[in-house]
């Protein structure tokens, strides 16, 4: 039997939470590096809230629940594209299932050489206009999501933000024939007036991106977000015209200037790609050609509004909800590098 000395008692032994080496407080969660001192100090000087710099933060943390990854293909896009600085950075290893998500190592014959492991970053970006902004760019938490969001809302008010653009993707039976379609949401109404509200109450799984905006807008913050429709039989696969419409839909909620020409390069070579690849099977081309019939049908009796119901109807609550399900079952875990 195991001696007092090796912890073991015949019983379970709980080590108290406040006894684990896990980070308590939401502050110890991110280190803010020397690059954010002139944004702080910026907004420390600030005595009413008129003067406050009103920057825009940016996010892609749906995780697995961006179907082709297309906000997180959206956030590296804009890193690489413009002036980027790194101004924080957050605890991974108190935040991320590594086993859930295995970090990618090179073997090289006999011997480890590198790994790719997982960040969150904030940035510190400038359009192509020059108007500064921020990026919340890398892996989604799969670990305490109320002490990181808390940890991002102290950030929000330090850094002088006055709102938040979350940036995914859902699958949808829309045809990649066609326009990429979106559904967007928002603490407030008003912030996202001119597109249409397409469900009713439904349940669909949560992510840290909708509850950091259900938080957000509970503390008073403007927040809001743009999810692209990806078609389902592609939804595993990378699909950049889906990011290239979230920066166009970015673009037209903020103002902000972001370069595209890369990503239309992207979505147009896919285009060709994937057409090419349906046209290997009949039955595939019937698929695609039963889903633009449908498609034109739904837009052509919505005033072009653009979503794609079930059947040629509006999804309910408990389909779209069955959909989503289904594309989170089959994720294989894989992150985009």
């Amino acid at each position: 039997m195991p001696g007092a000395g090796c912890g073991f008692t015949g019983e379970k032994t709980l080590i108290p939470w406040e006894d684990r080496a896990v980070p308590q407080r939401p502050e110890d969660l991110v280190e803010v590096l020397p690059d954010a001192e002139p944004l702080l100090a910026r907004e420390a000087a600030v005595s009413s809230p008129e003067e406050r710099a009103g920057l825009v933060l940016v996010h892609d943390l749906a995780g697995e629940f961006d179907a082709a990854h297309a906000g997180a293909l959206a956030g590296a896009h804009l890193l690489d594209a413009l002036p980027a600085t790194l101004i924080a950075r957050f605890d991974v290893d108190a935040l991320v299932d590594y086993r859930g998500h295995r970090p990618r190592m090179v073997f090289s014959g006999d011997r480890y050489e590198s790994v790719v492991a997982p960040e969150i970053g904030l940035w510190a970006l400038e359009d192509d206009g020059g108007t500064p902004f921020l990026l919340l760019h890398g892996a989604e938490p799969d670990f305490a999501w109320e002490r990181f969001i808390a940890a991002v809302q102290q950030l929000v008010d330090r850094l002088g933000v006055t709102s938040v653009v979350a940036l995914h993707a859902i699958p949808m039976p829309v045809p990649h024939t066609r326009p990429v379609t979106v559904t967007a949401h928002a603490t407030r109404r008003q912030l996202i007036e001119s597109y249409p509200v397409y469900w009713g109450e439904m349940r669909i799984p949560g992510s840290v991106g909708a509850l950091l905006e259900l938080r957000l807008g509970e503390a008073g913050v403007d927040a809001l977000g743009v999810a692209a429709h990806v078609p389902h039989y592609l939804a595993q696969a990378t699909y950049p015209a889906a990011s290239l419409t979230l920066l166009e839909h970015l673009e037209t909620l903020t103002g902000l200037h972001v370069p595209t020409e890369t990503l239309r390069e992207a979505a147009e070579a896919n285009r060709t790609e994937v057409d090419e690849q349906i046209g290997r099977s009949s039955e595939n081309t019937a698929v695609v050609a039963a889903l633009e019939e449908q498609f034109d049908s739904f837009t052509a009796a919505r005033d072009d509004t653009g979503l794609l119901g079930f059947g040629g109807e509006m999804p309910s609550g408990e389909e779209l909800g069955a959909q989503i399900e289904q594309f989170l079952a089959e994720q294989d875990g894989d992150r985009p590098e």
